[in-house]
């Protein structure tokens, strides 16, 4: 039963939406295409969220830098180079490593892209707030 006054009745005109608007096969459509700056953009704010996940760093007047992003897409896939300061003390590979694995992953969930390569580089490390920063005796 058609709810609108003058559809087709169903089963007709049904077909894929593409054939009726005239358009072509997607294959011969083109591609979407995310431009680096837009990538980077998103690798920056899946960093955030990653860095205050995994590396827990305490605020204070001292904190973190915000980090930063860059991208290079080829034939669709996607290598990132990240910056960021990070906790100390803390196992810092164990922590890089796992803010590499939730950045690809937020980004390849948001465009769609293979992530081939994610490398971070540690601006600086930042001790908690308040820390005793005397010599061991």
């Amino acid at each position: 039963m058609n709810t609108r006054p003058g559809a087709p009745p169903l089963g007709e005109g049904s077909g894929p939406p593409a054939r009726a608007a005239g358009l072509p096969p997607p294959a011969e459509r083109g591609a979407t295409v995310i431009p680096d700056r837009v990538v980077a953009r998103i690798a920056l704010q899946a960093a955030r969220t990653a860095q205050s996940r995994r590396a827990a760093i305490p605020p204070d007047r001292n904190g973190p830098a915000a980090p930063a992003a860059s991208a290079v897409t080829r034939t669709g896939s996607v290598r990132l180079h990240l910056a960021m300061d990070l906790p100390y003390p803390a196992d810092i590979p164990q922590v890089c490593a796992r803010i590499r694995q939730d950045v690809a992953e937020r980004v390849g969930q948001l465009t769609g892209l293979k992530i081939r390569e994610v490398t971070l580089t540690v601006r600086r490390l930042v001790t908690a707030a308040g820390a005793n920063r005397g010599r061991v005796r």
